[in-house]
């Protein structure tokens, strides 16, 4: 007959083993989060991002995650492992970053040791507050703008490169939600602070002006995802078939947009199917890969006239892939500075416990000419928004 200490020894032990390896919502939603990345991101090999370490580096935190807070915060610090704006949580707090291109106003670049303002948004906070391309920038928020990167760069590598810098730099200076950013520059030996404040996009869906005899402009007002933006599209295209050249500015399309409007637009320059973008997709089980094009349809009265795309490190997402179509369909020249490099064409994912969703991009796209569509550079290349809108007036 077992003595009750036999009885109860292996309950006992089944209870702290159950204790012992019990995970919480939060750590079961991360390695729910690894995994979804791990089959889905398509883009680890091309970020040459070691996955792997970034479990081993996160996986021992979740443990000590105890509210829904802090598994944001930690979501968005794994998120920055991968280091491209185009992926995001559908859920924020007062202490998170803005999303970038959309809530970043200045663009601003490392030469050497020191941080300088490359390009403006024109019309937003940094711009209002009378900064100008060309300061060089010496604190954030007060404090030495290096130190401050290493909250967004990867911490899988110990090499950083350029463009993860640049990430990190983006992050930064779009700044939180709940804290007015101060900006200090330093011209002619004195600094002086700037504190820009935080302004929307106008609300019309685009704007129009005649620029010249010749030459009408049309300004997309980041409405690419609106399909209510295709009618009023039509009306103002069709008032302008007169004009020998016809300007398309993208440089306000950071949000992204839908292949439908963009088909749309495209479709009112063209008299035959062309193709516009290739995506690729890993069938990571089967080792294989899908390729498909996506094609422009003719669409209503075509537009047969000279066209320019104007483009920025504000055209995200739709707007590149618009970009990368008119002048793959050999339709348009494009003018600007390199764009957002947005990657890929993204899908929605939600981890089951905390039903937080995230969007990452599971899809590759390409120009027709197989040149990543992140790597397009526009063939008339400017330094800046001020350097594109000239050019724009020089067209006759």
């Amino acid at each position: 007959m077992k003595s009750l200490i036999q009885l109860i020894l292996p309950v006992l032990l089944l209870s702290a083993g159950n204790t012992i390896f019990a995970q919480s919502k939060y750590q079961k939603d991360f390695i729910e989060l690894w995994t979804d990345i791990n089959n889905h991101y398509a883009y680890l090999d091309q970020q040459n991002i070691d996955w792997n370490k970034v479990r081993e580096i996160y996986e021992p935190q979740s443990a000590k995650v105890s509210n829904d807070s802090e598994f944001i915060t930690f979501l968005e610090n794994i998120l920055n492992e991968l280091y491209n704006g185009h992926t995001s949580l559908n859920i924020n707090l007062k202490t998170s970053n803005r999303l970038i291109p959309s809530g970043l106003d200045l663009h601003i670049e490392k030469k050497g040791t020191k941080y300088f303002i490359k390009d403006l948004r024109n019309g937003f906070g940094a711009d209002l507050a009378g900064l100008k391309i060309g300061m060089e920038v010496t604190l954030f928020n007060g404090k030495p703008i290096e130190e401050q990167l290493k909250k967004f760069l990867p911490k899988f590598t110990d090499n950083p490169n350029q463009k993860m810098y640049q990430y990190s730099i983006d992050m930064l200076f779009a700044g939180t939600h709940d804290t007015q950013r101060e900006i200090t520059i330093i011209e002619n030996g004195k600094e002086k602070t700037f504190y820009p404040i935080t302004s929307g996009n106008k609300n019309e869906l685009l704007y129009t002006k005649v620029l010249n005899k010749n030459t009408a402009y049309i300004k997309i007002n980041n409405s690419l995802g609106n399909n209510n933006l295709i009618t009023k599209f039509d009306e103002t295209l069709d008032s302008l078939f007169q004009y020998k050249n016809l300007i398309i500015d993208l440089t306000e399309t950071p949000g992204g947009g839908n292949s439908t409007v963009a088909r749309a637009l495209m479709g009112r320059f063209t008299d035959k199917l062309l193709p516009y973008q290739t995506h690729e997709f890993d069938e990571k089980e089967y080792q294989t890969k899908r390729h498909w094009t996506e094609y422009v349809t003719p669409r209503k009265e075509i537009y047969k006239n000279n066209v320019y795309i104007l483009v920025g490190h504000w055209t995200g997402s739709m707007g590149e892939g618009i970009a990368v179509g008119f002048d793959g369909m050999k339709r348009a020249k494009v003018i600007g500075t390199p764009m957002a490099g947005l990657i890929g064409a993204v899908s929605n994912f939600q981890l089951s416990e905390t039903k937080i969703g995230f969007q990452i991009p599971t899809e590759r796209l390409y120009h027709i000419n197989g040149i990543p569509r992140e790597n397009f550079i526009p063939k008339i290349l400017t330094q800046n928004i001020e350097e594109t809108i000239q050019k724009a007036k020089e067209i006759k």
